[in-house]
């Protein structure tokens, strides 16, 4: 781990409370010398350089906020190899008269450089972390420091109709950290629950834009799974001078390699394939793509329709196995070199299969918690149908809920689906419409709802 790593851990330990209370966490301190990032001069050369190939020219400035890297320190170092070694020129200065300022295009002996750079990686963004650095920071704000007691999750599920029996059962699970099986009829809740888990742990984590290993980069941060809050524009600090005329030193500057992000919610259906449970190398940009539980890390993962995947549900949960009972997780480069990662991660697995098709007992007793999520007790039903309808601006009324039941349900032997009453709703507010009603419990729109929404099966 590089110094700043060690340094920002101290700080970092006093504002981990604040992962789980809701407050954001603290943004590591830039780096102020090449040591300081965690990258070799090398790797920063190489990714300066693409960086204005890419571009055409581009202000030192520009450099600066496309790699997330400071300038003094950082940056000039680089941008000064590289004009010796006359990869790059300088063309004039754009906006200003400082160096950050300077506008810098590719050469004709950095031409021939930068064709040999893109053979290795033609990556141009933000400047990774080291992966220790990253390993580091997962440990520290990791999901098993959170607590969440009977009053937390009695608030969390308050708009939702689950009694108390099933909430005593996910509280434990939410607490555990580690996994939980939820299966039972379809319809019934299940991906809502898993949602409402990952709602309730709320905070913030720190997660990078990549991460690097042996020169090679794995991006993580990932704009379809990582909620990540508004950054504040990248300051440039105003040049000042002392009395000896020597420049003072500017104030600390966070490390923009690093997004506030809330704490992770990734979510998988039938289209998940075992591929994107490992690292995935694109050979035209030869960049890695973090898998799905690594994006995840820190938060909630959940593998809803388990069992409907296109690969066999016996490889999925070998593929969790070791995961599931190390915490740690096991990648491999196209080197063959592997990676340890951390498996800071709630997985949830969602079915409306059988279990007894699905796993055996040796999965089984790794995952933590089991809860069944079975059909809701009429006066369930009866409760998310009031609030449904109220929600619709259907007047509620009891009369026609029993006519529903017992005319219509129990005539058909149909079971009761926590997802009905939200659908009938609909289908009633369909039927009005078309007819230029208001939309009422009548019996006449519920038989319509009724018959347009359920498929009579012989």
């Amino acid at each position: 781990m590089s110094f700043m790593a060690n340094q920002f851990a101290e700080a970092q330990k006093r504002s981990d409370t604040g992962a789980t209370s809701g407050a954001a966490p603290t943004l590591p301190p830039e780096p102020t010398s090449i040591a300081e990032t965690g990258l070799n001069m090398g790797f920063l050369n190489d990714l300066v350089l693409k960086v204005i190939y890419f571009q055409g020219n581009i202000t030192a400035q520009q450099i600066a906020e496309t790699t997330k890297l400071p300038f003094y320190g950082v940056l000039d170092k680089v941008l000064e190899f590289l004009k010796l070694e006359e990869f790059v020129d300088i063309i004039g200065a754009q906006g200003g008269f400082g160096e950050r300022s300077f506008q810098y295009v590719i050469a004709t002996k950095g031409r021939l450089k930068v064709n040999e750079v893109l053979d290795r990686s033609q990556y141009a963004g933000p400047a990774p972390v080291p992966i220790d650095e990253y390993i580091a920071m997962v440990q520290r704000q990791s999901i098993g420091n959170m607590v969440v007691d009977a009053a937390a999750i009695r608030q969390a599920f308050s708009h939702l109709v689950v009694n108390d029996r099933m909430l005593d059962k996910i509280g434990p699970a939410a607490n555990s950290a580690r996994s939980l099986f939820l299966y039972g009829p379809p319809g019934n809740g299940k991906t809502t629950i898993a949602e409402g888990i990952a709602n309730m742990m709320g905070g913030h984590v720190l997660i990078p834009y990549c991460v690097e290993i042996d020169g090679q980069v794995i991006k993580v941060f990932d704009p379809l799974n990582h909620n990540a809050l508004p950054q504040s524009p990248v300051q440039v600090p105003e040049e000042r001078v002392g009395f000896d005329g020597k420049p003072l030193p500017h104030p600390p500057q966070p490390d923009h390699r690093w997004l506030v992000c809330k704490r992770p919610q990734v979510v998988v259906g039938g289209e998940l394939i075992l591929e994107q449970l490992e690292l995935i190398f694109d050979p035209i940009v030869k960049v890695y793509e973090a898998p799905y539980q690594m994006k995840a890390n820190g938060g909630l993962f959940l593998i809803d329709d388990f069992g409907r995947q296109k690969c066999r549900p016996q490889d999925l949960l070998n593929r969790w196995i070791v995961p599931l009972e190390k915490k740690i997780d096991y990648l491999a480069l196209q080197t063959g070199k592997k990676l340890q990662v951390p498996f800071d991660v709630l997985i949830v697995f969602s079915t409306n299969l059988s279990p007894q098709d699905l796993v055996d007992d040796a999965f089984l007793r790794r995952i933590r918690h089991k809860i069944e999520v079975g059909n809701p007790s009429p006066d369930e039903y009866r409760e998310i149908f009031r609030r449904v309808a109220k929600s619709r601006g259907i007047p509620y009324s009891d009369e026609g809920l029993r006519y529903l039941l017992l005319e219509r349900y129990r005539r058909d032997n149909r079971d009761l689906r926590s997802c009905h009453p939200r659908d009938l709703c609909d289908q009633i507010l369909d039927e009005a419409r078309y007819r230029n009603m208001s939309p009422a419990m009548a019996k006449d729109l519920l038989d319509k709802a009724y018959d347009a929404y359920f498929v009579k099966l012989s």
